[in-house]
Parts: C-alpha cells; structure tokens; sequence
C-alpha cells in the first residue's frame, strides 16, 4: 500500500524517479536499505569510467541530488521523506571512493554505509537536525558515506598487512 502523501508523485517525471532511487524508495519497510540496495549496481557500472570518472560522477550526483532531493521533498510537503534515497546512492558512491569493488569490500561497505546512515553519530546528527531543504538531505548521507569510506580503507590497509 503506498502512503498517501507519495501518491503526490509521478514517476515519469525523472527527477521524483531519481529522488527515489528508481523506485526503490518506496519499499514499504526499510526504504533506505533498499536505496542502498539499487545503489549498488550504479556503482558497479560507475567504477567502468575509472578512478577519474566516478568521481567526476560522484560529485556531479552530490550536487543535482541537493537539487533533485530538495525538488521532491517540496513536492511531498516535508523535509527528508523516508522515500527519497538519492541521497543513499550517492553516501554509497563515496562509501567506494577509490575501493577496489571485491564482493567482500561491497558487503563490508553496505554494512558499513547503512550503520553510519542508521545511527547518525555526530556530526551526522546535527547535520541532519540542523540543516534543510535538499542540501540538508544530501549532507548527512554524504558523512555518512565519508565516515564508511575511512572505515573500509582502514579495514582494507588491515587486510594487506
């Protein structure tokens, strides 16, 4: 059953399809973890454009998603809906910044990504609480995304030792 305030939606219309993470986002329970989920297959096909191109692409997702996450959440009338996971796609994009993408590194940086997006340890939680509209959004998931990113390069320097 979708929620009535998602039915404000058109998923034709690319951005609020963007903003929940093709769909996925309207998982009817742990929406974010499913966002998470449908990340995973852009960072497969993004780390095909090399070191140099997923982050010329990370960034550029970083800053439309401030404008496509702002967008929908306007459109649904709140600030950070459970629905609009672009901001998980991109916290998971930066979560792989310069991994090398095994199975074990994807599973560890899921885990990882979706414990720092879930629990919000400072300064994640006052990002959240402090800052709004699609900028606000974005930023939490975007620590989020840094704090597993030094984690998995930490667990990979412990792996290579």
């Amino acid at each position: 059953m979708i929620k009535p305030e998602l039915k404000k939606l058109n998923l034709l219309n690319p951005i609020h399809f963007l903003s929940l993470g093709f769909g996925s986002g309207l998982a009817p329970f742990a929406p974010g973890t499913f966002g998470t989920l449908a990340a995973i297959p852009v960072v497969i096909l993004a780390s095909l454009l090399g070191d140099i191109g997923y982050s010329i692409l990370t960034v550029f997702f970083a800053v439309i998603g401030c404008y496509f996450c702002g967008y929908t959440a306007k459109a649904l009338n709140t600030h950070d809906h459970p629905a609009i996971v672009w901001d998980e796609v991109v916290g998971l994009m930066i979560t792989f910044w310069y991994i090398p993408l095994t199975w074990q590194n994807i599973i560890i940086g899921f885990v990882l990504f979706r414990f720092f997006d879930i629990l919000k340890p400072w300064p994640i939680k006052w990002v959240d609480q402090k800052v709004h509209g699609g900028f606000g959004i974005m930023l939490d998931d975007i620590l989020a995304g840094f704090m597993s990113l030094l984690c998995l390069y930490g667990v990979n320097l412990l792996m290579t030792s």
